[in-house]
């Protein structure tokens, strides 16, 4: 008879190997800027409807993500629980551990932006100061699901065309889907050749909201969780 400690064992595997795919984990980061439908997802992972339906059954079967029917339509949220939190833990783990993800990021995050980024417990005093612009480079439909409180949206597609509602006077600090959303690297790199002073936030809307910290919703507040 198994031990009801190897069963327990076996059921962290059982999680764990449903993240144990690129796909799953980019669907996830998706999902976590708000409820999308299939279709949706499918577009934003450059997959096809069918594999896209595959991946997330996958997810709904560890709790990953939660599915809601809108008609003929199917949308889905991130499931409940301490997910965020457990994929910024893999992310630390891979960046602490695999030398090829570190020779990634240097090559190419870096090269956009080497500045320490922005804290969030900094990124609160700035804001209660008045002494910071937030800038959401994320599309439009992410950020009338949620976002940081007063930030101003400009997707990274439209930065160039809209610098003069920037306001010049301030820091800036940009910010998107995460930690590694290349977004937010190609803003400041873009910005930064223009003059403008402006930093990344360590992470993004999700590692945010996540930590309980106050969002904004089509201009209404929201509090988060807890």
């Amino acid at each position: 008879m198994t031990s009801p400690k190897i069963q327990i064992f076996e059921k962290f595997a059982e999680v764990a190997r449903t993240l144990a795919h690129a796909t799953r984990v980019e669907l996830l980061e998706h999902v976590a800027q708000g409820e999308r439908p299939v279709e949706r997802l499918a577009q934003l992972t450059s997959q096809s409807v069918a594999n896209t339906s595959q991946h997330l059954q996958q997810l709904r079967r560890s709790g990953f993500v939660k599915p809601r029917r809108e008609g003929k339509r199917v949308l889905y949220q991130l499931g409940d629980g301490p997910i965020i939190e457990l994929l910024s833990a893999l992310r630390k783990v891979a960046e602490h551990n695999c030398a090829e993800m570190r020779a990634i990021t240097s090559l190419y995050f870096d090269r956009l932006d080497a500045f320490e980024p922005v804290s969030r417990e900094e990124v609160l005093r700035r804001l209660a100061e008045g002494s910071v612009t937030l800038l959401d480079v994320r599309p439009e439909d992410e950020f009338a699901s949620g976002h940081l409180p007063g930030a101003v949206n400009i997707p990274l597609p439209e930065l160039e065309r809209r610098l003069s509602t920037l306001p010049g006077e301030r820091e800036i600090v940009a910010y998107c889907r995460g930690a590694y959303c290349v977004l937010s690297f190609e803003a400041v790199a873009a910005l930064r050749a223009r003059g403008y002073t402006v930093r990344r936030l360590v992470d993004g809307f999700p590692e945010w909201k996540a930590a309980g910290l106050a969002v904004e919703s089509n201009a209404i507040a929201d509090l988060g969780p807890g």
